[in-house]
């Protein structure tokens, strides 16, 4: 039996973010036997989506691999997407909640900022969002972590959404989750990783 974590992070982001090169950290010196996968995704939501459903069935269909995920903003919807699609246990960061909603203002041209990439984010990906969007979510499946001083989106809507998972809502903070390294552990466990 062999286990697998994939780290999905979220729009405008890369492997380089600070929480995915923490989690990368954490298990190299804790959990040498872990295989962290951290993608390098499209930078467009349709994209990003259809990458990951390839790296994830690819992932699924090796024997014996036991496989959790951990994802942050965008990063975090995309986990519930693929958490109810495959029954797979997943920590949420600041998740988006129902980002069709809100995405009309990331319609146009973006630069990554991590990678200085060019993009154009269109309706069509609003529409993928909106139809990848869960009717319904399994409780025991998620552990949603969210900071009330969240800048970029509402945590409330999070704690709405999520209400029946178990939850962690810190004050302060902000959207990137201040002192994330300190749960390293406590999500290992939640997701099975160390065993």
């Amino acid at each position: 039996m062999s286990n697998t974590l994939i780290y999905i992070h979220g729009f405008l982001s890369s492997p380089a973010s600070h929480k995915a090169q923490q989690t990368r950290l954490y298990a190299e010196r804790h959990l040498p036997g872990l295989n962290v996968l951290i993608p390098d995704m499209p930078n467009t939501p349709a994209a990003a989506h259809q990458r990951l459903d390839e790296i994830i069935s690819a992932e699924l269909n090796k024997k014996d691999n036991q496989l959790a995920l951990i994802g942050s903003s965008l990063g975090g919807f995309f986990c519930t997407v693929f958490g109810e699609r495959y029954n797979l246990p997943a920590v949420l960061i600041n998740p988006a909640v129902r980002p069709h909603t809100f995405g009309d203002a990331f319609v146009g041209e973006h630069r990554n900022p991590y990678t200085g990439v060019d993009f154009t984010v269109t309706p069509d990906d609003l529409d993928c969002l909106r139809d990848l969007h869960p009717e319904t979510i399994t409780p025991s499946r998620y552990w949603v972590m969210v900071q009330e001083g969240d800048e970029t989106l509402d945590y409330r809507h999070a704690m709405d959404y999520y209400r029946e998972c178990r939850i962690l809502c810190e004050p302060g903070g902000d959207h990137s989750f201040q002192g994330f390294e300190r749960h390293l552990p406590e999500v290992v466990a939640f997701l099975r990783l160390n065993s």
